[in-house]
């Protein structure tokens, strides 16, 4: 990971706030692609750290890396805890004592959602809805969650402001809404501070690339390391506002901590304000890897069927969150690519294939 104190002057202020006056954590979805990431930085802010994960969609080995690359010292300041978030009295527990709770935990993916929406609801919405709760009775200073882009629907207009939105597409879609209408309401019912964060397509090391639900960018790397079929879903015009996830860690800490009360109680889309073609990631893809393997320059995408409940274009309007809480990302897709490219390659360049 790049190193965020050096993000922007806003970014490196509140790194030595923190290392001066350190807080307690709650991250939920801890073994988790964003979750690590967030459990690594505040270890090496000297923050103390829970982590709670069910092993749903995360991994142990996420949580090996973060110890591995912290170092013993920092990591005692971890405490971990296997439990589910659809556990209220789990949600209880994790919230004790805590600060600020930075809640990752969900059921991703579009696909996922439309195949099974009573597992997407169960986690998504009751699992939410109790995090609220025992927020709200810890008497945390700041929930900070996870929201989506997916709240944008079938609203068409570009970039996306965060103040209008469509219908929902998906069921995943529909239980990121009601995540904030739900915040909404603990704000004004029983004064919970809260902030949404709409993420974009967040990418970066650690984000699982097997299975049927995997991000489109570590699904590729890896088939392109492995010799196996790069399919592109539709006719490679779909266009993503891809987010470095250094970027989102970044937006996670600023808003925990922002002391403007304007700024609370709010969403934010946390994104690059950028627009990338399937077609042009997949070059940027295979370029950046051709450095590394150079035989991945003779690979050719595989074209196939749209995917149902995708949208056609995203590009995400960034200025309320910088206006309200000082975000300025640090990493374009491309930077971020190339952060992220030898992490691909230790973790999955083995076997046979073109890059064997």
């Amino acid at each position: 990971m790049a190193s965020l104190s050096s993000a922007t002057p806003a970014v490196a202020t509140l790194c030595a706030r923190l290392r001066a006056q350190p807080a307690r954590w709650l991250v939920t979805g801890s073994a988790g692609f964003i979750g690590s990431h967030l459990v690594e930085t505040l270890l090496r802010l000297g923050q103390t750290v829970v982590g709670l994960d069910n092993f749903a969609t995360g991994h142990r080995r996420n949580l090996d890396e973060v110890r591995a690359l912290v170092g013993p010292e920092r990591w005692h300041l971890h405490r971990f805890m296997e439990a589910d978030i659809r556990d209220l009295q789990a949600c209880r527990e994790a919230c004790r004592d805590v600060d600020y709770v930075l809640h990752q935990a969900a059921l991703g993916s579009v696909t996922r959602s439309l195949t099974n929406p009573l597992a997407t609801n169960a986690t998504n919405v009751d699992g939410f809805l109790n995090m609220l709760v025992a927020a709200r009775d810890a008497g945390v200073k700041r929930f900070v969650y996870a929201a989506s882009s997916s709240t944008y629907g079938d609203h068409e207009a570009l970039p996306k402001v965060e103040e209008r939105i469509g219908r929902p597409l998906s069921p995943y879609a529909v239980s990121k809404l009601v995540n904030e209408l739900y915040a909404e309401v603990f704000a004004r019912c029983y004064a919970l501070p809260s902030i949404g964060l709409r993420y974009f397509n967040v990418f970066g090391a650690r984000q699982d690339p097997e299975g049927a639900y995997a991000a489109v960018i570590p699904r590729w790397t890896r088939a392109m390391l492995l010799g196996e079929p790069v399919t592109v879903n539709g006719d490679g015009e779909t266009s993503r506002d891809f987010c470095f996830v250094d970027n989102a860690v970044q937006a996670n800490l600023l808003a925990a901590t922002t002391d403007d009360p304007a700024a609370v109680n709010q969403v934010y889309n946390v994104a690059v304000d950028d627009r990338t073609s399937l077609k042009r990631l997949f070059e940027i893809l295979r370029t950046v890897l051709a450095e590394f393997r150079p035989a991945v320059e003779e690979v050719r995408p595989e074209y196939g069927d749209f995917r149902p409940g995708d949208v056609r274009h995203s590009q995400a309007d960034i200025g309320k969150a910088r206006r309200l809480l000082g975000y300025l990302p640090s990493h374009r897709l491309e930077e971020g690519v190339r952060v992220a490219m030898p992490w691909y390659v230790a973790r999955f360049a083995v076997g046979e294939g073109v890059c064997a």
